[in-house]
């Protein structure tokens, strides 16, 4: 699913981020998704993480997830995370992944994956 959406883009046409992404070939605007993807993924743990004052070697014990891989996720090189990796990491800090439409909300089990 696309995160710069035509309605972001009509609500920002006018603004220097709107010029910016309309410039962008079609190419520069599937990378420009991706990274903005990595980049919510990698904020969303840091917040967790300095909210609830865990310590990646914490997490890391908590989740079975090497250090390494959380610091990749948190620092945003990481490129790829599997859904399985992102609920063990946001787990503990009471999150879980879930399917949402309009009122319907659909758990997603991800033991199974």
């Amino acid at each position: 699913k696309k995160i710069i959406t035509k309605k972001v883009l009509d609500e920002n046409k006018d603004t220097a981020f709107g010029k910016y992404f309309k410039s962008l070939t079609p190419k520069q605007k599937i990378n420009f998704e991706q990274g903005c993807r990595e980049f919510l993924i990698s904020e969303m743990l840091l917040a967790a993480m300095e909210r609830d004052e865990v310590s990646v070697r914490e997490l890391a014990k908590r989740t079975g997830v090497s250090s390494a891989v959380i610091q990749s996720v948190r620092s945003g090189t990481r490129k790829n995370i599997t859904m399985k990796t992102f609920s063990k990491l946001m787990k503990p800090f009471g999150y879980s992944l879930a399917l949402m439409k309009n009122d319907l909300v659909l758990p997603i089990n991800t033991t199974r994956l």
